[in-house]
């Protein structure tokens, strides 16, 4: 019975694929966005969390933990704490949380299928994502099969930074790929999110050369990825391979909450969304080239 690590599941999603759809969140991620969205999901293992607001005060926590550096009201783990998880159970507001759980795929899935209606009656289905779900090969394997013996339409939202030979594996799998091009030019993607793009680019051209169906994505900030250079030369990629359909997706500051929450450092530059004027640019120059332009998931 194979296992991952999940982050969260949204039921009743329409900006991951076509319809409605559930939408599982996975652990892990070999990128670092400037900008993510999801940055509980990075590590491969889960982040402890603290929400201040429902904490009672209580020591409850800190009498349940056998270290010797013992957690305190308002704060992440101690340094160099086992994760036992004594202090999660202990405390009666859940305050404190993992970022992930541990499931079992065939458990997850049959959750999932009390969705079927749904996805029926939409052209909806299932959508993994992350993090990146590629990050856990063998769950995400076990999940799509699934999800294929369940005959339920699959869609994979990836950075494809991941092997080539396990994206071969997963095709007779997937539906859809929703594919994040965050930048174009290897260097700038380096500096973006810590990985050039030539695993990256290489895997887009090798599951077009396979027949998968692709949906090209590209977050815009301001100033860091909404350049009209860089998404031209994005659009002419997409359509000297074929890739039709492409959205664009501005910036938003969901990801705050987060940072506090699971005490992660915050950006080090502004993050905004492009004007809407120059959005209006980025979207008429793709359109020339062809494509059929989405603004959202």
């Amino acid at each position: 019975m194979v296992s991952g690590l999940i982050v969260d599941i949204k039921r009743y999603s329409v900006h991951d694929g076509p319809g409605i759809r559930t939408t599982v969140f996975l652990q892990g991620c070999p990128l670092s966005c400037t900008w993510c969205h999801n940055p509980e999901t990075r590590p491969q293992d889960p982040l402890p969390a603290f929400r201040a607001d429902r904490c009672l005060a209580c020591m409850a926590c800190t009498e349940a933990c056998p270290g010797e550096v013992k957690p305190v009201p308002e704060a992440p783990w101690p340094a160099n704490c086992s994760q036992c998880g004594r202090c999660l159970a202990a405390c009666p507001a859940e305050a404190r949380e993992l970022s992930a759980r541990e499931t079992v795929a065939a458990d997850l899935v049959a959750y999932i299928e009390r969705d079927r209606l749904h996805f029926e009656e939409s052209g909806g289905g299932v959508t993994f994502s992350g993090g990146e779900p590629l990050a856990q090969p063998e769950f995400l394997t076990a999940l799509l099969t699934e999800c294929r013996r369940r005959d339920l339409d699959t869609t994979v939202d990836t950075t494809l930074h991941a092997e080539t030979a396990v994206l071969e594996s997963l095709v007779p799998l997937v539906n859809r790929w929703l594919v994040d091009l965050k930048h174009p030019d290897p260097a700038r993607h380096q500096a973006l999110t810590g990985v050039d793009n030539t695993l990256i680019l290489n895997n887009i051209e090798h599951l077009v050369s396979l027949g998968a169906t692709i949906w090209l994505r590209v977050p815009l900030v301001s100033g860091l990825t909404d350049d009209l250079e860089a998404i031209e030369q994005t659009g002419k990629f997409a359509a000297r391979l074929g890739i039709r359909r492409l959205h664009l997706l501005p910036y938003h500051g969901t990801a705050a909450a987060k940072h506090q929450r699971f005490a992660l450092e915050p950006a080090t530059v502004e993050l905004t969304p492009p004007d809407p004027a120059h959005l209006d640019r980025l979207v008429a120059k793709l359109k020339d080239l062809g494509l059929d332009v989405h603004l959202g998931g």
